[in-house]
């Protein structure tokens, strides 16, 4: 995981600690017993996630053209060939 970049921008980390806040207001208000307070904080993460949004598509996030190829795995490739030449034997 180290290799990878994953949301390593001022868009991820600004969407995440916006709904990390809503979060622990939701969660402060739920063992309050308060409901009101409880969807204040679920709005907050909902803003979380708009604000991230609109950051990167100010161009504050990673394009889509910097994100890395998946590597195939050659394991899962190797029993379809085997039982390919199983079959034609």
């Amino acid at each position: 995981m180290a290799g990878h970049d994953h949301g390593h921008t001022p868009a991820a980390w600004t969407g995440v600690t916006i709904a990390f806040i809503g979060f622990c207001v939701a969660g402060a208000f739920t063992v309050a017993a308060n409901p009101l307070g409880f969807w204040a904080g679920m709005v907050i993460i909902a803003l979380g996630g708009v604000v991230g949004a609109a950051m990167r598509a100010a161009g504050l996030g990673m394009p889509k053209a910097q994100h890395p190829p998946q590597p195939q795995p050659a394991a899962q490739s190797q029993p379809a060939a085997q039982s390919q030449a199983q079959t034609q034997q």
